[in-house]
């Protein structure tokens, strides 16, 4: 039986995604927490954090001040300090931002001037000489360098995070989904999974997030989850040489995603993507992939059709390129004209659990909440992967006593 002694905390982190093993990994270090992971999959790391592009991001676009520029630059830094003392391989390769329009050209220097305000050091504009020399087959009318960013096996981040955490006394239950809570003398139990009292739960659980929330807190969810599912083509063999490293264009600063670029792996391989298509399904890998329920949820939310009225053809053009190939590709020309449809073929899928308020608002902004015992990261899309450990530390210092 367990002795629950009064100077252990016990502690259940409800999710095994990057974030949730980050948090585990941090507190299982500290003397005094007694760490356990519920995890619904079979695995840790199955959905958002094991199916992302492996890009490490530092800070370039969030708005200064904010959790997510000041998360992120604290967590390239950790991030990479842990892979350094791990051994998982990783490479600070750099990025380009291209502009291929001139519409382009003043939104490419305002993220260069938001780049310096979150203290990044070494952007550069390059020449068409220095752009050629780096990216040759790229086209562009003007090109951010941005040094500190690059590329890493986070499937190995995730594989190490919870050994770590195992060794240090911690536990992983792994098929494990949580149905219920008890709350008895200020401890919460967990139905039929442990007869322990935890002193804190934390909601780790990305795509089902406020679900979650609503299911454990019983209060009305404040937003939504809607699911975006990003797609990947992979390049062929020949087209590889296309790609040297990492090329973005500049985005629209209406949304967060970062729109198709191609990505060098840190497996040697290239793809472009993502699109962001609104799934059927929060878990929705594919078109086919749909939930009655899911889809009820989206469509009773009046956030979620005021964000259908003020983006409908967003929303049609990123449908286009799940359809069609031809409409995918028409957008990976504009960075590198010569790429064909015979040097692209269907690759990954991942879902991006994104938040939206009730005015339609994409949130922008990492999101964590307490409520008593509970606390909740409700909005925790990219760049989390590369903000985890970080996000962790913000958990523990200012919801953690």
């Amino acid at each position: 039986f367990y002795i629950n002694l009064d100077n252990i905390m016990n502690i259940a982190i409800i999710g095994g995604g990057i974030v949730g093993l980050a948090l585990g990994y941090k507190l299982s270090k500290v003397k005094g927490y007694k760490v356990h992971i519920y995890e619904k999959e079979k695995e840790v790391g199955y959905h958002q954090s094991g199916r992302n592009s492996g890009v490490l991001h530092c800070g370039l676009g969030y708005k200064p001040g904010s959790l997510k520029a000041k998360l992120t630059i604290s967590g390239i830094k950790q991030m990479i300090d842990y892979c350094n003392n791990h051994e998982i391989e990783y490479d600070i390769c750099g990025k380009i931002i291209v502009a291929t329009s001139h519409n382009d050209i003043s939104l490419i220097d305002n993220l260069a001037k938001t780049g310096k305000k979150n203290g990044l050091t070494g952007l550069k504009f390059l020449t068409q000489d220095e752009l050629k020399e780096r990216e040759p087959f790229v086209k562009s009318l003007k090109t951010l360098f941005v040094p500190d960013e690059g590329i890493i096996d986070y499937r190995g981040v995730i594989n190490s995070m919870s050994n770590n955490i195992i060794e240090s006394g911690g536990n992983i239950f792994l098929s494990s989904k949580i149905k219920m809570l008890k709350k008895i003398n200020n401890k919460i139990y967990l139905d039929n999974y442990s007869h322990k009292g935890y002193k804190y739960i934390i909601n780790c659980t990305g795509l089902q997030s406020d679900l979650t929330y609503k299911k454990f807190s019983k209060e009305k969810r404040k937003m939504k989850i809607v699911p975006f599912r990003g797609e990947y083509y992979k390049l062929s063999k020949d087209a590889e040489k296309l790609v040297n490293h990492l090329i973005y264009p500049v985005g629209n600063p209406k949304f967060p995603f970062l729109g198709v670029h191609f990505t060098r792996m840190i497996n040697g391989d290239r793809e472009v993507g993502p699109n962001a298509v609104l799934a059927f399904k929060r878990e929705g890998y594919k078109n086919s992939d749909i939930s009655i329920s899911d889809i009820i949820d989206y469509l009773s939310y009046p956030g979620f059709l005021n964000f259908i009225r003020k983006n409908f053809l967003f929303c049609i053009n990123e449908l286009s390129t799940s359809l069609f190939k031809s409409s995918f590709l028409k957008k990976s020309q504009v960075l590198i004209p010569e790429i064909r449809a015979k040097d692209i073929s269907k690759g990954s899928a991942g879902v991006r659990a994104q938040g939206i308020d009730t005015k339609g608002n994409l949130m922008m902004d990492f999101d964590v909440i307490k409520s008593n015992n509970q606390i909740h990261v409700l909005n925790s899309p990219s760049p989390a992967a590369t903000s985890s450990l970080a996000i962790a530390d913000y958990i523990i210092k200012n919801y953690i006593n």
